[in-house]
Order: structure tokens, then C-alpha cells, then sequence
């Protein structure tokens, strides 16, 4: 009987196929002495970071948003009183309308609304003054974010950082903005308290609740 060629031998073992009226023997399973590493999920040339939530869910945020409330709600309050005010001094005047000079008559008119004009200045600057320490609040985090940003890049391989805003469709898998989070609240909070108290005003004195 003539010899089966090799390769087909090799072939029958590999795939079960055997001599004719022998049953089929399946290969040995080869284990696997070389395996490959699997690189880390986020391993990835761009990661995203959503600047939003690093000042809103951070206790740095958290804390300047709650004192920018306290604050916001004790001018509304204050804003509230003053017009009250005003309106019964205004009620006041116009009951001497009558019983005055006309010249004694306009000077307090024109007094009084120099008051209101002064008054409503005074609290508007207040109020732009409370949108501006938010403000400054975001460009401190943003700038103690940066180096932290950066080290994320380092660790996960990546080349550059994108906002959420600026990309259509991504994996949340590149998206790094817990990480950040909980990092800042370390730096912040080793650096001055800033998790547990309400942000420093911009010439270095506490913000008032």
C-alpha cells in the first residue's frame, strides 16, 4: 500500500480527518505560549475632558457655586428692601406735591432721583462684581487643571486634550473628567482648603456666605 503524502497526514490530524473507516481525531488544543498584551482601553491619542463638570462637580466649583447662591439670594434680598424703601419715599414726596413750592418741590424730585440712579448703580456693580469673582473662580481651576490634564495625557499615551463641546461622537472611554475631578479636589484642597470652604475673593479675603 503506498504512503499517504505527509501533508495530508499533518492535515488529517490537524483537522480530524483520519484513514478511511477511522474515526476522527480531534487536534490537541495548543496553548498559547506567547501571548499578547492587551494594551489599556484608554490608551488613545485624544482624550476628552468636559470643562463644565470640572467646575461644576468639583468641590472647588461646588463650594464657589453655593457661596455665589448665598450671596446672590442676600442682594436679591437687600435689592428688595431698597425698593421698598424707595417706593414709600417716592409715595412721600408726591403727597408734598402740593403742599410745596414749586422750586422747594423739584430740587427734592431731582434729589431723589439722583438717590435711585446712585442706589441702582451701587447694586448693579455689586452684581457684576459676583458674576466676575465666578469668573475668576473658573480661570484659578482652569489653571490648577492644566498640569493635572497634562499628567493624564502622560499616563494614558494620548497627544492632545478636547472639550466634549468641540467633538461629535466619542467614546467614554478617552473621556477623563472624574479623573481630573478627583485630582483636583487632592491639589485643591492640600493647596488651601478650598474643598471644604467657599473660594477666596480675588484680593485674598473669604467670600462671605
Amino acid at each position: 500500500m503506498r504512503a499517504r503524502p505527509i501533508v495530508c497526514l499533518i492535515s488529517a490530524m490537524l483537522w480530524g480527518g483520519g484513514a478511511a473507516g477511522q474515526e476522527a481525531v480531534p487536534a490537541p488544543l495548543v496553548p498559547n505560549v506567547w501571548p499578547v498584551p492587551h494594551p489599556p482601553a484608554a490608551v488613545t491619542p485624544i482624550l476628552t475632558v468636559d470643562q463644565e463638570r470640572l467646575f461644576s462637580d468639583s468641590a472647588f466649583g461646588k463650594a464657589g457655586q453655593q457661596a455665589l447662591e448665598n450671596e446672590s439670594r442676600a442682594l436679591a434680598a437687600e435689592n428688595r428692601r431698597i425698593e421698598t424703601e424707595l417706593v414709600g419715599e417716592e409715595r412721600a414726596l408726591t403727597d408734598l406735591r402740593n403742599t410745596l413750592p414749586v422750586d422747594d418741590f423739584r430740587k427734592r424730585a431731582q434729589a431723589f432721583d439722583e438717590k435711585v440712579v446712585r442706589i441702582r448703580q451701587e447694586q448693579d456693580a455689586k452684581s457684576r462684581e459676583l458674576g466676575r469673582r465666578t469668573e475668576e473662580d473658573r480661570k484659578r481651576l482652569l489653571q490648577t487643571a492644566v498640569p493635572i490634564l497634562a499628567q493624564l495625557v502622560a499616563e494614558r499615551g494620548a497627544v492632545a486634550v478636547l472639550d466634549v463641546r468641540a467633538v461629535l461622537i466619542a467614546s467614554s472611554q478617552i473621556d477623563i473628567t472624574d479623573d481630573a475631578i478627583t485630582r483636583l479636589d487632592k491639589v485643591l484642597g492640600e493647596d488651601n482648603d478650598a474643598a471644604g470652604a467657599p473660594p477666596a475673593a480675588v484680593d485674598g479675603t473669604p467670600a462671605t456666605p
